[in-house]
């Protein structure tokens, strides 16, 4: 199924592909405090529909997960980084797409908090 998501003023929007099976809940230093519920995909299923400019990055830690945001709005819709096999995935906040039912979708917690 395709989606389509952006942040709140839509300077930064995108389309995905895939199916929502399940999103991950994480409690590490940043995601506790953006509230992202997200849904990994591998990156060629997202698809820009701005200018990759229009996003900002910001990296902690050890630098791997590029946290995309809108330079604009502040919201979080997406992330960048590789799987442990090496291959590019998105992490797409959920809650910045269009049309789903949040409550529909399990979400699993992640104790990134201790990693």
């Amino acid at each position: 199924m395709k989606y389509e998501g952006s942040c709140h003023c839509g300077r930064v929007a995108f389309e995905v592909e895939g199916t929502i099976d399940s999103g991950l809940s994480c409690n590490c230093s940043m995601c506790g405090r953006k509230g992202s519920l997200l849904w990994f995909v591998p990156r060629d299923q997202m698809r820009l529909t701005t200018p990759e400019d229009a996003a900002s990055t910001y990296l902690f830690n050890k630098h791997v997960i590029k946290h995309r945001f809108c330079p604009v709005c502040g919201i979080h819709p997406y992330g960048e980084g590789t799987d442990p096999k090496g291959n590019a995935v998105a992490a797409i906040n959920l809650r910045c797409l269009e049309g789903i039912d949040l409550a529909a979708i399990p979400i699993h917690e992640y104790d990134g908090k201790s990693k």
